[in-house]
C-alpha cells in the first residue's frame, strides 16, 4: 500500500503539472488576490473530488457510452471556457481605461465568484470525468474494497492538489510587487484569457 500510495502522488504530481484549463483560471484568479486565488483552488478540488465519487459509483461509464451525453458536456464546457475567456479579456481592457477593479466590491464580492468559477470549470469538462475514470482504478491494490478505495483516493487527490496550486497562489502572491504595475498585470490577464478562449475553442471543435 505505502509503495501503491507514493505511485499514485507522483501520478497526482503528473496531472496538476500538465498546463490545462484549471491552472490558467487558478493564475488569472491568484493575479487579484491570494484569496480569489485559493477560493478557485478550492472549488476545482471540489469538482475533482465530484468526478473522483462519480467514477467510484461508476457513473462516468454512462458519459463514456453515450455520445450524445459526451457532446453536450463538451460543448457546455467550450461555452464555460470561452466564458471564462472572453471575461478575462475584458478585464484587461478595463484595466487599461483605469477600471478594472469596478463591480468587485473591494474583492468581496469576487469571493463566491472565484470558487463557483472554479468548480464550474471542472465539472463542465468531460475530460476531466473521463480521466477520473481511467485514473484511479489503476492504483486500487488487488483485493482492496472498490467503492471506499476510490473514495479515499479521490478525497487524496483532491487534498494533494490543493497543496500543489497553493504553491501556484503562494508564488503569484510573492511577485505581488511586480504583478501589481498595471502594465504586466493587464499582460497577464490577456495570455490567461487567450489561453482559456483557445482552449475552448478546442474543445468545442473536437470529434
Amino acid at each position: 500500500m505505502p509503495s501503491t500510495l507514493i505511485a499514485f502522488l507522483g501520478a497526482c504530481t503528473l496531472v496538476a503539472a500538465s498546463p490545462g484549463p484549471s491552472t490558467a483560471l487558478i493564475i488569472k484568479q491568484s493575479l487579484r488576490s491570494r484569496r480569489s486565488g485559493l477560493l478557485t483552488v478550492l472549488g476545482n478540488e471540489t469538482g475533482v473530488f465530484l468526478w473522483g465519487l462519480v467514477a467510484a459509483f461508476g457513473l462516468t461509464a454512462l458519459l463514456t457510452a453515450s455520445e450524445v451525453a459526451y457532446d453536450v458536456m463538451r460543448v457546455v464546457g467550450a461555452v464555460v471556457l470561452v466564458a471564462f475567456g472572453v471575461q478575462a479579456l475584458w478585464q484587461a481592457r478595463r484595466s487599461r481605461a483605469g477600471r478594472a477593479d469596478e463591480g468587485w466590491a473591494g474583492g468581496e464580492k469576487s469571493g463566491w465568484a472565484a470558487y463557483r468559477g472554479g468548480l464550474l470549470l471542472n465539472l463542465a469538462n468531460p475530460k476531466a470525468a473521463v480521466f477520473a475514470m481511467s485514473f484511479l482504478p489503476q492504483f486500487v491494490p488487488d483485493g482492496a474494497p472498490h467503492l471506499p478505495t476510490m473514495v479515499g483516493l479521490a478525497a487524496l487527490w483532491a487534498v494533494y492538489e490543493v497543496g500543489y496550486y497553493g504553491l501556484y497562489v503562494w508564488f503569484v502572491g510573492r511577485m505581488r510587487t511586480l504583478l501589481s504595475r498595471a502594465g504586466v498585470r493587464r499582460r497577464l490577464e490577456q495570455v490567461s484569457g487567450g489561453v482559456l478562449l483557445l482552449l475552448g475553442v478546442r474543445l468545442a471543435l473536437e470529434n
